[in-house]
């Protein structure tokens, strides 16, 4: 094998494959990139079982063959290369050349013959739609997403297809977050739940281009394809919420606020919220709305902090207590100037969503009860 490519033709493609790589496994194939030639092309491809990313160049094959060789070393020679001009060669001991001007670099190999094949998927459904309007979506929800390992389900984010609509939703216990958009062609009604983790790595490889991107689902895995890319994922098993009878269809008092406003207030009482001297404490802010006017609040064993805002506000006066966190990263993900925020009573949930696309992004978090 004997290939020479530019290093910023490579190195876009070692970038993207490493997120598939094996960090803890007694599997050391698993660690490595494999290379495989095929006319002018190199394909590089990692699996660590769950994630498989291949991802495709031209290159000035000279030879053609394969080999793997360790992800992490082969990477960071490759970063560290002048901008040049890259030969990578396979020696008669089987080594990998790395050549580029003054520099030589031989690296040990594994046998190509021992890298697991990437999972063959007979698509049942797809969708097809623009990497930038995807990149929305997993921005505006996987923040979302639990951590929690004991309900496996609510660590990925459901994407659902009804009525040409794509749905794609996380839940955690505490909090949803919904963002939807209307698929330009025509689509059959199905859901997939995707771990986050997949659609996180995925979001990096993503550029944010109206260059399409298709999603295809079998019975347990995806396929997510680029231009250059493939992207193959396992689907997570077990019966998501119903998220649609969860979220509120009414509310007993709605703010309309400038999110930026209520960031910096929320941002600000944080400070005390979180600063607890007993870690494992959750000190909830209250949430007091009155006409006219907002007042967030919060006492513990640092000190105490009230912020005021004058607000849009209609219906009855409440007090209720919340995570700041939560209300944080809501804020962050909306990129209109203002929110409405909807509540029911102390104990019901709240609603978050922007003016302008109130329609199509649903923000929803639970309370916490405060004590008296």
């Amino acid at each position: 094998m004997k290939i020479v490519c530019e290093k910023d033709n490579i190195l876009k493609a070692i970038n993207s494959v490493t997120k598939a790589v094996a960090t803890k496994t007694t599997m050391p194939i698993l660690e490595g990139i494999l290379i495989q030639t095929n006319d002018n092309e190199v394909k590089l491809t990692t699996y660590d079982l769950e994630i498989g990313i291949e991802y495709i160049i031209n290159c000035d094959v000279k030879e053609q063959g394969a080999t793997v060789v360790n992800a992490i070393m082969f990477s960071e020679i490759i970063r560290r290369l002048p901008d040049s001009e890259i030969s990578i060669s396979l020696d008669e001991k089987k080594l990998l050349v790395i050549e580029c001007e003054g520099s030589l670099y031989k690296l040990a190999t594994m046998n190509p013959d021992e890298f697991p094949e990437l999972p063959k998927i007979s698509i049942e459904n797809s969708i097809e739609l623009e990497q930038n309007a995807l990149k929305e979506m997993i921005r505006k929800t996987i923040f979302a997403v639990s951590s929690e390992e004991n309900r496996p389900i609510f660590t990925g984010c459901l994407f659902e297809i009804k009525n040409n609509k794509l749905n794609v939703v996380a839940v955690d216990g505490f909090r949803l977050a919904w963002k939807s958009k209307f698929l330009q062609s025509k689509s059959n009604d199905f859901s997939a739940v995707i771990p986050g983790r997949t659609l996180n790595e995925i979001n990096k490889i993503m550029l944010d281009s109206y260059d399409s991107i298709k999603i295809g689902i079998a019975k347990n895995q995806a396929l997510f394809e680029m231009e250059n890319c493939k992207i193959v994922t396992r689907l997570l098993d077990g019966e998501f919420l119903n998220y649609s009878s969860v979220i509120p269809e009414n509310w007993e008092t709605r703010i309309r606020v400038d999110k930026n406003i209520m960031q910096n207030c929320f941002e600000r009482i944080s400070l005390i919220s979180s600063s607890s001297i007993e870690k494992e404490k959750k000190y909830p802010v209250k949430v007091s709305i009155d006409i006219g006017k907002v007042t967030i609040s919060c006492t513990n064993q640092t000190g105490d902090a009230k912020e005021e805002m004058y607000v849009s506000t209609e219906g009855k006066n409440l007090e209720a207590g919340f995570n700041p966190k939560y209300f944080l990263d809501a804020f962050r993900a909306i990129d209109d100037q203002e929110v409405f925020i909807d509540f029911g009573s102390s104990i019901s949930p709240c609603i978050i969503r922007p003016v302008e696309e109130s329609g199509d992004y649903i923000y929803m978090v639970l309370p916490i009860r405060m004590k008296e």
